[in-house]
């Protein structure tokens, strides 16, 4: 069976890193730089997997998703650099169950979209930076400025408590501060 993936970002860097990340990981990955593009390769590609972008240059992430679930079945990963209340609970309006806030390491990518299909997540070599993509980090030690917590994403400040990630407490779960 194919495992299939459809990355829909304008941002062209972005998503080849997205591309060769998954690709990687072992799976199959279509790319498409704008909505209509990524509405035409869902119809052809049939990916079992959509990571879709909130803004597009022609049209709205939603727009994408409602017209591709009119014609078939698929998950949707959510990716965007603007993590409002209004975008998340449109997401959660609309059924996406992940959402992911610009930067984010790959590897949350790679476990969302194998978490969506079903599928169990071997640790790979490839969890590693490799050549054909490139993680936002300077180095492998240097952490992300998010992290995932309990479905939602929130600052982590790793100075406090030795370098570990502090729980976030209610109000910044709420808030994403």
């Amino acid at each position: 069976m194919v495992n299939r993936v459809l990355v829909v970002d304008d941002e062209q860097t972005l998503a080849q890193n997205l591309q060769a990340y998954l690709q990687a990981q072992g799976l199959e990955v279509h790319l498409a730089h704008d909505g209509a593009t990524g509405i035409e390769e869902a119809e052809r590609q049939a990916p079992d997997v959509i990571v879709l972008d909130y803004r597009l240059p022609d049209m709205e992430g939603f727009q994408v998703l409602e017209t591709v679930r009119r014609n078939r079945q698929c998950h949707f990963v959510l990716i965007t650099a603007h993590p409002t209340a209004e975008v998340r609970e449109r997401a959660a309006e609309l059924g996406v169950t992940h959402v992911l806030f610009k930067p984010f390491p790959l590897m949350e990518l790679a476990r969302a979209v194998f978490d969506l299909m079903g599928i169990e997540r071997q640790r790979r070599s490839t969890d590693q930076p490799a050549e054909g993509y490139v993680e936002r980090r300077q180095n492998r030690n240097e952490s992300f400025p998010l992290q995932l917590y309990d479905g939602s994403w929130v600052l982590a400040d790793r100075r406090r408590n030795g370098g570990k990630p502090t729980e976030p407490d209610d109000e910044q779960l709420l808030t994403g501060e």
